[in-house]
């Protein structure tokens, strides 16, 4: 990420100018179209400021809020990138950027807290939009039912109290909840997403992720793996380690192999077996800046709910930088076969891919914005 000064105001053309005289960035045809999109809703959310500052002072008229954007396209694309370059651009404080896992988890929390309202859904999405103007969520996908019945009228409330929302996807609008229960239910979302905001392909052949591919690879196989692996968690905690063998996570605990003041190793079978969810993975990421993880096998179909869960922890582990150290049955590259091949496997095939990059290694552990309200 192109660093930005704190009180610098850049826009997301001038900054993607910038990144593209970065050593090894390539520019692309497909995100510079992105950027002229995004270019456009940065213009227009500064002008929205500035006239909706003018008419707080002298009328009660407010302007027109902005429309937002929904980008979407594969795996390894860049929209992760650029969706975090258009928020640092942003001028703004009433502004959030998460990880759709982690949204969705703190929506269930927060209505929890919310129940004794008489509609805790729109008591939250009173509070988010009091709280927040423009709402980036990336790898925005529904998944169960409880969810897709969540977003129809979340985002029906957000997008109606003036919250500008700009999205990432693997998918189309169209292509949302596929095969979902009760799908029909979802579709008002999706039409609402349609005419809400722009949707706008990035998409392409090249993963960008698998040409930044370098050195300093952390994950391995084979049977001197865990010898490896153990070296090496004693050098990163200077033999300073923890005696508990277990770590807190919700309202249950996770068993450890070892544990460190900020790094943690896992067995593959006790954190993606049992019953944890992103939100116990997002304990993990919020409290650990490196993860060690053993043992990880072939995802199969014997092995789908393990499988959907690694999924799911990979996905927080790089949406706030952890640092992820393994080792594996199989070569990272093969661990998925044809039989698991979908979108969400591969976006996670890529994304290993990228945290083995010195790039990936020298970002700081970050978390981004989690709370709702």
């Amino acid at each position: 990420m192109l660093e930005i000064q704190e009180d610098s105001v850049i826009s997301p053309k001038q900054w993607y100018r910038e990144a593209c005289l970065l050593g090894g960035f390539v520019c692309d045809p497909a995100q510079a179209a992105a950027i002229e999109e995004l270019e456009v809703l940065w213009q227009q959310l500064v002008e929205f400021k500035h006239k909706r500052n003018q008419f707080l002072g002298h009328s009660l008229l407010s302007p027109n809020v902005p429309n937002g954007l929904y980008i979407w396209g594969g795996v390894g694309r860049g929209k992760t990138f650029l969706m975090d370059g258009f928020y640092h651009c942003l001028p703004y404080r009433r502004k959030r950027r998460i990880h759709f896992h982690s949204f969705i988890a703190e929506v269930h929390h927060e209505m929890k807290k919310l129940a004794d309202q008489s509609d805790p859904l729109m008591a939250l999405a009173e509070h988010i939009a009091h709280a927040t103007r423009v709402l980036c969520l990336d790898e925005f996908h529904v998944e169960d039912i409880a969810d897709a019945m969540i977003l129809v009228r979340l985002l029906d409330v957000l997008l109606a109290r003036g919250v500008v929302l700009l999205t990432t996807s693997n998918y189309a609008p169209d292509n949302l909840y596929p095969h979902g229960l009760q799908r029909q239910n979802f579709l008002p979302a999706i039409e609402l997403l349609k005419r809400q905001l722009k949707v706008l392909s990035c998409d392409g052949e090249q993963d960008y992720r698998m040409m930044q591919k370098g050195r300093d690879a952390l994950f391995m196989s084979g049977d001197d793996a865990a010898q490896h692996m153990a070296a090496l968690f004693q050098r990163l905690t200077e033999g300073q380690t923890d005696p508990a063998d277990r770590v807190e996570v919700g309202h249950g605990h996770i068993s450890v192999r070892r544990l460190g003041r900020e790094v943690v190793w896992f067995e593959f079978k006790e954190l993606c077996g049992g019953n944890h969810d992103h939100a116990d993975y997002l304990h993990i990421a919020r409290h650990y800046h490196t993860v060690f993880l053993s043992d990880i096998p072939k995802m199969t179909r014997d092995n789908a709910d393990e499988a959907k869960r690694f999924t799911w922890l990979i996905d927080v582990l790089y949406d706030n930088h952890v640092k992820l150290v393994a080792n594996f049955d199989v070569a990272p590259d093969d661990l998925y076969g044809t039989e698991t091949d979908d979108s969400e496997f591969r976006r996670t095939a890529s994304r290993l891919a990228e945290m083995q990059t010195r790039h990936y290694l020298e970002l700081p552990h970050q978390i981004h914005g989690t709370l709702l309200t």
